[in-house]
């Protein structure tokens, strides 16, 4: 049986998820590098069991979505069926390393107060001190999760979902043949 339409509906699904998750990444603020904003994509597979669907992002990509608890603050994510979940993730004895934050620190140009931007460079010892005091914050609050992929998936599942009856039903009538 040719399955054209569904396989072309899967495509727009994985397409409407990818877009969305990108949206939503760069209007939390969660697009400094871009790196995991071109690392969305996604897949249909084509088995002896159907079709399946698969997502694929860098691994970063899950602390950002579900968040990370603190040692002493607990994080929850809204999940794909719109459940409120407490994240799989903690920090426990270590928090985020020092050396990530100061790059980070750098590409979002954060400087003291009383420091112009482009006026006056920061040394790195005021950098070190900086990623330092956020590592330590991090690893007692934890990050937030902002469901910048869960919330795309919940909301493609339910519009994709209904009308795909509709693309199995298209493919079956274009599979039947008449026999004389």
């Amino acid at each position: 049986m040719k399955t054209e339409a569904l396989e072309r509906y899967l495509n727009s699904f994985g397409k409407y998820v990818v877009q969305q998750s990108r949206t939503n990444l760069t209007k939390g603020k969660k697009n400094v590098s871009k790196d995991l904003y071109n690392s969305i994509s996604f897949k249909v597979i084509t088995d002896a069991d159907g079709f399946t669907v698969q997502f694929f992002m860098d691994s970063y990509g899950t602390f950002v979505d579900k968040g990370v608890s603190g040692n002493k603050k607990e994080r929850t994510y809204k999940n794909y069926k719109g459940e409120t979940k407490v994240t799989d993730y903690k920090y426990t004895t270590k928090g985020p390393p020092v050396d990530i934050l100061s790059k980070w620190i750098k590409k979002r140009g954060i400087k003291p107060k009383g420091i112009a931007r482009g006026r006056s460079k920061i040394t790195g010892q005021y950098i070190s001190g900086l990623a330092y005091y956020i590592s330590a914050k991090i690893k007692s609050q934890g990050i937030k999760g902002i469901s910048f992929f869960q919330r795309p998936l919940q909301l493609g599942l339910e519009t994709f979902g209904k009308e795909m009856l509709g693309a199995v039903k298209d493919d079956i009538i274009n599979g039947l043949t008449t026999v004389k």
